[in-house]
């Protein structure tokens, strides 16, 4: 057998790549681009896992209609004037990453794409553009760190999808968590010590997940193991003893019971507990968007403040810090570390 020559050599290395997801977003802050986003969010079936029968005329008669209006306004209260917050993080974590990869003396150089679940750059059109590539190797990384069927699973179902259309397939991983990464855990508390050091420290830590529906957990789901695994690792990284520090679940959908304790009574409630001033964070979201900046960072605060609080901070999502840059790029290149 011949030995590899240096333009094959490159060639390999040019065929790897990792590719980064994330939910989505709407097009625009308008009610017709938040239903789009909504219906195409809202019909898979690792989200709602009601009989189709049941939830579809649901789906379109009612929540669609009176939903995205008024997820169109909560959008254009956080709305930045080059886009959408969480396709402009996800873009520029994108780019960092790769950069970092270029300079970490990986095994092979790596190309990073990203793709969004509900909206573009979709999941499947990116594969597209990887199978025209012609990689060979691929990693793929949900920016979910705390595993769930609602995210991770329907990341996994859309590149398996995608991949029954490729006559040559790639060598594929996936990182199916990272919720109890040392790295993780410690960018999240290193954001944490810097804000509270511009900002001055609160009286309680909050820590904010994503919810889900409590029967999905009963099922089998892991999340909430994973989210409490994470909060607690965290309190520990800050030296947080039990009163200090608090777990709840945000952005509950629907009358379905939920994990609790949900985040909106919490800060509700937090006052009444001698709470005066509460420092939120939301680990569950690698980069900011409605849920971190409208229900949290402004949502929140009003039910905190209107409850008798003083002063509320939110902790940004890690984004394109290098905090989180580096903890990815360890991640990745101990992930691929036999791709020479």
């Amino acid at each position: 057998m011949n030995a590899p020559t240096p333009a094959d050599e490159d060639l390999d290395r040019r065929e790897c790549a990792v590719l980064l997801v994330n939910t989505g977003t709407p097009a625009a802050p308008r009610s017709g681009a938040v239903r789009h986003f909504l219906s195409r969010f809202l019909t898979d079936r690792r989200v709602i896992e009601m009989p189709r029968t049941l939830w579809l005329p649901l789906l379109y008669c009612f929540v669609l209609p009176l939903r995205a209006p008024r997820s169109a306004h909560r959008y254009r209260l956080i709305w930045r004037a080059d886009g959408s917050p969480l396709l402009l993080h996800t873009s520029q974590l994108r780019t960092a990453l790769e950069r970092e990869l270029a300079g970490a003396g990986a095994a092979a150089a790596i190309r990073v794409e990203q793709a969004f679940l509900y909206s573009a750059p979709q999941v499947s059109r990116v594969m597209e553009t990887l199978r025209a590539a012609r990689v060979r190797r691929l990693l793929v990384l949900p920016l979910f760190p705390q595993a769930s069927g609602t995210t991770t699973g329907a990341v996994y179902d859309q590149v398996a999808r995608s991949l029954a259309r490729w006559r040559t397939l790639p060598e594929l991983r996936y990182v199916a968590e990272y919720y109890d990464e040392p790295d993780y855990i410690g960018a999240l508390a290193a954001s944490v010590r810097a804000h509270w050091q511009q900002h001055g420290r609160g009286d309680q830590l909050l820590i904010s997940f994503h919810g889900i529906p409590q029967a999905y957990v009963e099922r089998g789901d892991r999340y909430a193991d994973q989210c409490r695994d994470t909060a607690e690792r965290l309190a520990a990284a800050l030296e947080l003893t039990a009163p200090d520090w608090t777990l709840s679940f945000q952005s509950r959908f629907g009358a379905n019971r939920w994990l609790k304790p949900a985040t909106a009574t919490t800060l509700h409630e937090l006052p009444r507990r001698g709470v005066r001033a509460v420092t939120v964070i939301c680990p569950g979201f690698a980069a900011d968007c409605l849920e971190t900046l409208e229900e949290i960072a402004l949502g929140g605060r009003a039910i905190f403040l209107k409850a008798g609080g003083e002063r509320f901070d939110y902790v940004p999502a890690l984004n394109d810090g290098t905090l989180q840059v580096s903890a990815l790029a360890r991640l990745v290149t101990r992930v691929t570390s036999d791709w020479g």
